[in-house]
């Protein structure tokens, strides 16, 4: 930061294109009282905008000096005349830096965002609006004036007339206090809703804001920022509903299809998001040994390997333990409560008990502001997309390979499927390792938003059953509207209630629901046999 100024400060002052300052301005900069200091920054700031800016990002530096009685920059080994911008011949033997306190570097802070409204490049203006919006005062009126009249970006002046605003509400005309009250009205700003707050309050038996006016006109432009809150916040909750809907669609899309087609409840589940999960994990720390320079790109390389590693682990439990079972409900679900257990012991044996870091690509981080409190993350809504892609993936299997048209044969009638041909032993293998494959590829993409650790798969079996059992037995048209739905109204829920109450108040839903209409939201169409 340091080295950026001087470096800034140098060009500016080798092309020798600043005129003189006068040093009577120069000189209460060195002064020992902050009020003196400050009074100077300002004045310094509103004669001379243009000279004063590499002598006040000096003073922020700590490079700004005293030589005797002149005030001068030290940049390296040159010293430089602070009122001229020349560099002094012979370099002065001794000088003294002037230093500030912390109240003078925030006043300080504000003056040099106010002078880089004046930037040729848009991007630094930009940034000195942000600053301003929120460190604005009556003292720089004058600056913010002149930036509004030169100024022709939309988005920056319209952060100039927010921050003009603010700086206005000290000023010592109440009419000039009511129309900075109204345009602040029409921010969304959470920190201008607690500027205003203070204007309707008493300090004492005083009333902080004395004209009547401008007080009624504060607490109507506080209600009209509470109602743009309170809908981004609605929208902020959707989203975060809808991005836990499509994890939940994720792993509710593999019960989908083994419990539609072999009617197993397969209390496992959860263990292979952890698979999933863990398969990133281990791909991020391949990159990280043998690819350093491809780091951010090790997530499309855990996709494969989450969803064969799963699909792997499905298969076995198929062929070694669940294919014994069917037709015992009790004994499966017993069977496959004690495979969980099986596997998160592995897990901790493999990977240790605590969680482990699986960090978000450079091109995951970040996020979309639609409004100044609410942002949307890049990695949720990349999740969002990939559920999307897999649901279209895995509806084109069903709908239209051989495989899906011999899935949806054996789910509606298994008898009949058998008796024409269809292999359903193979079938109900291939069936549940392409579930088990979408949990691990569910695991991937909660591995960039959860932790990831042995228990991690615990949290959402529940919540995976209740989505296949609510849409419909073997239905994906089902799955992702209990999904999304669930999703959704859980987290305004908790937004309201707490988790706790909100995941009592959704099991207490889906019961009645499900008391009314058993089949679930979309009924199987066909003849449905249990083997």
């Amino acid at each position: 930061m340091r080295t950026t100024g001087l470096l800034f400060c140098g060009w500016l002052l080798s092309t020798a294109c600043l005129a003189a300052i006068d040093p009577t301005l120069l000189k209460p900069l060195a002064s020992e009282d902050s009020e003196s200091k400050i009074a100077a920054i300002a004045a310094l700031a509103q004669a001379a905008p243009d000279e004063a800016l590499p002598v006040l990002k000096a003073l922020a530096d700590d490079s700004l000096a005293l030589a005797g009685e002149r005030v001068v920059i030290v940049d390296g080994a040159r010293v430089l005349d602070a009122a001229s911008h020349t560099e002094i011949k012979p370099t002065p033997a001794a000088t003294e830096t002037i230093g500030i306190n912390n109240r003078v570097r925030r006043e300080l802070s504000g003056a040099l965002a106010a002078l880089r409204l004046f930037s040729t490049e848009r991007a630094v203006r930009w940034q000195a609006a942000q600053e301003l919006t929120l460190s604005a005062d009556a003292k720089m009126l004058p600056l913010l004036d002149k930036a509004l009249a030169v100024e022709t970006d939309p988005e920056i002046r319209k952060r100039l007339q927010l921050a003009h605003a603010q700086a206005s509400l000290g000023s010592t005309e109440a009419g000039v206090r009511l129309a900075a009250v109204r345009v602040l009205g029409e921010s969304s700003d959470p920190n201008v809703r607690q500027m205003l707050l203070p204007l309707t309050e008493k300090r004492g038996d005083a009333w902080i804001e004395p004209d009547s006016a401008v007080r009624a006109a504060a607490r109507t432009s506080i209600r009209s920022i509470e109602q743009r809150l309170a809908w981004a916040d609605n929208l902020g909750r959707a989203f975060t509903g809808l991005s836990l809907g499509s994890i939940l669609l994720l792993a509710a899309l593999g019960l989908a299809i083994t419990y539609g087609v072999m009617g197993v409840i397969n209390m496992a589940h959860g263990e292979l998001l952890m698979v999933g999960a863990y398969s990133a994990w281990v791909m991020q720390g391949v990159f990280r040994a043998y690819l350093p320079g491809a780091i951010d790109w090790y997530l499309l390389a855990a996709l494969p390997v989450g969803f064969l590693s799963a699909a792997l682990v499905g298969i076995l439990m198929e062929r070694i333990v669940i294919r014994h079972l069917y037709g015992r409900p009790l004994e499966t679900l017993l069977a496959t409560w004690g495979i969980s257990l099986f596997l998160m012991q592995v897990a901790r044996t493999l990977f240790g008990a605590q969680n482990v870091e699986v960090a978000n690509p450079v091109w995951m981080a970040g996020g979309i502001e639609v409004l100044p409190n609410l942002m949307l993350p890049w990695n949720r809504i990349i999740i969002v997309g990939f559920s999307i892609a897999v649901l279209a993936v895995m509806w084109g299997i069903l709908n239209l390979s051989r495989l899906g048209m011999f899935v949806r044969a054996v789910t509606q009638n298994r008898a009949m499927a058998g008796c024409v041909g269809v292999p359903t032993g193979r079938v109900d293998t291939l069936a549940f390792g392409l579930g088990a494959g979408i949990a691990g590829l569910g695991g991937v993409a909660l591995s960039q938003i959860a932790n990831v650790g042995p228990d991690m798969g615990q949290g959402y079996i529940v919540d995976s059953f209740m989505v296949v059992v609510l849409g419909g037995v073997g239905q994906l048209a089902g799955a992702v509207w209990a999904a999304l739905g669930l999703g959704v109204f859980t987290k305004f829920l908790e937004g309201w209630t707490g988790a706790v109450v909100a995941k009592i108040v959704v099991l207490v839903f889906i019961i009645i629901f499900i008391q009314k209409r058993p089949q679930g939201l979309f009924a199987l169409k066909g003849r449905f046999v249990e083997s």
